[in-house]
Order: structure tokens, then sequence, then C-alpha cells
């Protein structure tokens, strides 16, 4: 009698476990913000994305994985102690001429497969940490350390990202890539980013003097410019005015030549006589012989007139004058 009183209370035990375990096991959530996969023994379904209140078959037969749709991110860098040194060495780099760099960069990625994400990798998280080691490692060692540590990151980065993505797509482990961020490349101790980082102010300096010169050239070239243009149009100007004074005279000579042709023998006696003026204003002119001998000349010009001489006697009578007044 107590042997079946044990059994019967097992027996209701069993049952009501049974019963919690059908009643806690036939339902799950999914919020706004995560994703669900129903497995039936080992076998995947469709991924749930509604959120809300869904039902399956109790457990072992069914089983709901819940997975979130937010995105994550994963660091891949150095890090420092105290004293400024980096202690992390996993991050050291060999750019491609031959230089040591220290690259901190963070992957942001999401999962977008989850029949993929749960039953196509063990672990896809360190896959997608080694495929983001082995992206910038390869994009560094094809870099120089000019680039990388100056104006070059944002390249590094974007090839980063496109390698990555494509490794990660070869995968198929059922996440995307959002974005990659090349956080800072550093030299591996503090003498060495010292002396670079002179070098970099030094390089600075050179492209702020190539600035400079190169603003002043501009502003003596349109100077120059300026003046080529206002020397242009005082020739303009000048070769229009011997044009249009060549065209006068050109209107003068045809109306003498008019006045020529009608009475020859006077135009010509008077253009001589002008010529005469305007070669000659202040000659001398002399009356000849036609043998050519010099003779007494008549001075056609007028002689100037010689200061009067003063002598004795007019000199006594302007002193009689002054004393009398």
């Amino acid at each position: 009698m107590g042997t079946k009183r044990i059994l019967v209370t097992l027996g209701l035990v069993i049952t009501g476990l049974l019963l919690l375990l059908i009643v806690f096991t036939t339902w799950y959530t999914v919020d706004e913000s995560e994703q669900a996969v129903v497995i039936s023994f080992g076998q995947a379904g469709e991924p749930v994305v509604e959120s809300g209140l869904h039902f399956k078959l109790p457990w072992p037969i069914q089983r709901a994985e819940i997975l979130s749709k937010e995105t994550y991110s994963i660091h891949f860098g150095y890090k420092q102690d105290k004293s400024g040194e980096i202690v992390d060495k996993e991050t050291k780099m060999i750019t491609g001429d031959e230089y040591i760099v220290l690259t901190d960069l963070t992957v942001q990625w999401r999962i977008v497969d989850p029949k993929k994400y749960i039953f196509n990798a063990e672990e896809p998280i360190e896959i997608l940490r080694d495929a983001a080691s082995a992206s910038i490692r390869s994009v560094i060692g094809s870099s120089t350390i000019d680039a990388a540590l100056t104006d070059g990151k944002a390249e590094i980065e974007a090839k980063t990202r496109d390698l990555l993505t494509n490794l990660v797509e070869s995968y198929d482990i059922g996440i995307a890539v959002q974005g990659v961020k090349l956080q800072d490349v550093e030299l591996p101790n503090a003498e060495v980013r010292a002396a670079f980082t002179a070098v970099t102010d030094a390089r600075e300096t050179k492209n702020t003097k190539i600035n400079e010169a190169k603003k002043y050239e501009n502003q003596k070239t349109k100077e120059a410019i300026g003046q080529r243009d206002a020397i242009k149009s005082e020739a303009q100007g000048k070769k229009t005015a011997r044009i249009e004074q060549a065209r006068g005279d050109v209107a003068v000579f045809s109306d003498l030549y008019t006045e020529y042709a009608k009475s020859k023998a006077i135009t010509r006696e008077r253009l001589i006589l002008e010529t005469l003026e305007q070669v000659l204003p202040k000659a001398n002119l002399y009356i000849m012989n036609d043998s050519g001998e010099t003779m007494k000349y008549l001075p056609i010009q007028q002689l100037p007139q010689a200061p009067p001489v003063e002598t004795k006697e007019s000199e006594q009578q302007a002193e009689k004058g002054e004393k009398a007044s």
C-alpha cells in the first residue's frame, strides 16, 4: 500500500512537471528589436521577425533562439598603460615601406540571417574578428607610413571596409558589415611618435609656404595680366588715332592733288613756300649772285638793336637831375 502511494505520488509529480514544461515551453515572445528562429529536432525554420507572442511545440521537440536585430560593434586595437606605452602587441603591423605601426579599428555589424548565424559557423564573432584583422593588415601592408599616419586614413578605412565585406560575404555566416571606423594609427613608442610629429609639422609648414607662394604667384599673375590688358588697350587707342590721322592726311593730300590738278604752277609755288615756312622758321637768308661769289648781302630779317652806350656826359646829366630832384 505504501509503495503504491509512492508511485502514484511520483506519477503525479512527473505529470505536473511535464505540464509545467509544456506550459512554459510552448510560447515565446519577440521584441521589436529581436528576431527568432524555431528549431525542430535540429532543423531551423524561417526567421520570425514579427514582434509579439508566438507559440511552438514544447521542448525538446522545438526550441526558439532569440537574436537581436541591433547593430553590434567589435573593437580591434591597442591599449596603453599609464605611461603611454603600448601593452597590446597583437595590433602591430608592417606598412608597405617596412615601418611598424599600431592600429585601432572598430567594426559595426549585425545579424541578417539567423539560420546561417546559428548553423554555418560555431564562433561567427571570432570569425568576424579574424577577418577584420586580416583586412586591416592587408591594407596597411600595401600602404606607406605617411598615408597611414596622415591624410591616407580615409582611403585605408574604405579599402578595409570593402575587403572585410567581401570576406564576410564569402564566409556566409549570416553577418553583414555596417561600417568600419579607423580610430587611430600610432607608432610603437613615444620617441618615434615625437620624431614623426616633428616631420609632420615640417610637412605642414612646407605646404603652408607652398600655398603662400601660389597665392603670391596668382596675385602677381593677375597684376601682370591687368598691365598687359592696359598696354593692349593703350596700343589699340594709339592705333585707332594713327589710322584716323592717316585718313585725315589722305583726305588733305587728296584735296591738294585736286587743286594741283587745276593749277599746277600756283599750287607748286604755294607748297614750296609753306614747306619753307615749316622747315626754315628761324633761318638767316642771304642773297647771292648767280656765279656763287659772296657779295654784300641784304638782311631780310630785322637786325637786333644794340643797347645804348652810356657816356660821361650822360652820366653827369643824370647826376645833376638827381640832385635837382
